[in-house]
């Protein structure tokens, strides 16, 4: 019987399991669901499934850089308690995930059934609390550019920025900046329709408890309109270590471009 990705996630779903034991499992029980979650309750690999299910608030993330900051890789990886967090093999785990990122292709789901996942597991069982591999970003820069990273002392955020020139330095105080105030786009172009009529209605709304004529409400509405881009946009944004220079201005200091970004949180 052929195991569909629909199978699996069905499996996953009701065992907590990772992805590979799912499909194994479904294999050896010729795709029958209830024997296979039967066969699994004999196996001792349930124990990690019971923890699947709590809630992993706290964690770190990892980081990995190329020599040339030609490329980057950041990931992110939830435990429960800050204590568990700080674990040796729990910190080692997070490490050896970031450098599988930063030296694949893959997509981070294809990344963990290549084995992580049940590397994943077995530490789930040895530490006795549950952990799950959130989210990974990579960045890579064209020739004459660089990706600069920056993780803060706690590793509880960080950042990737691609720049179309090797300017490192000025691409980590951009990262810093970036981690810090967490803007949501580059330039102001790039947000969404959808996102700014949201922001539209929601203006429009505490305007009109004004009273104030219409005009009058929809000029007060285009002013916090182009006041919410100035400040989930990147370039628009004061530079967190000189406040009377926008990022735009530094930018155009050292002729350089950002291409990208991803924060990590």
């Amino acid at each position: 019987m052929t195991i569909t990705a629909a199978m699996v996630k069905e499996l996953r779903e009701r065992t907590g399991l990772g992805m590979m034991d799912c499909k194994k499992s479904l294999v050896e029980a010729g795709g029958d669901m209830e024997l296979a979650i039967e066969e699994l309750r004999k196996k001792s690999v349930l124990k990690a499934a019971k923890k699947s299910g709590r809630i992993t608030a706290n964690g770190l993330l990892g980081l990995k850089t190329s020599e040339d900051l030609s490329r980057a890789a950041i990931v992110e990886i939830n435990i429960e308690t800050d204590f568990a967090a700080k674990n040796e093999k729990f910190i080692s785990f997070v490490s050896k995930v970031a450098d599988a990122v930063y030296n694949s292709e893959e997509d981070l789901t294809t990344l963990m059934e290549s084995g992580l996942d049940e590397e994943r597991e077995t530490l789930v069982q040895e530490i006795g609390e549950n952990i799950s591999v959130r989210r990974a970003e990579r960045l890579s820069a064209p020739e004459g550019g660089c990706v600069a990273a920056y993780l803060h002392s706690d590793n509880l955020k960080g950042c990737l920025v691609a720049l179309g020139s090797s300017k490192s330095d000025l691409g980590r105080d951009i990262a810093m900046h970036i981690t810090a105030i967490n803007p949501m786009v580059i330039r102001s172009e790039d947000i969404s329709e959808d996102t700014i009529n949201k922001e539209r209605e929601i203006y429009l709304s505490q305007a009109q408890e004004s009273g104030k004529p219409e005009e009058i409400v929809e000029k007060m509405v285009d002013g916090r309109i182009k006041k919410f881009l100035s400040e989930v946009s990147l370039l628009d944004q004061p530079f967190v270590k000189e406040p009377d220079k926008k990022i735009s201005d530094l930018l155009k200091e050292a002729n350089c471009e950002i291409l990208s970004f991803c924060r990590l949180e």
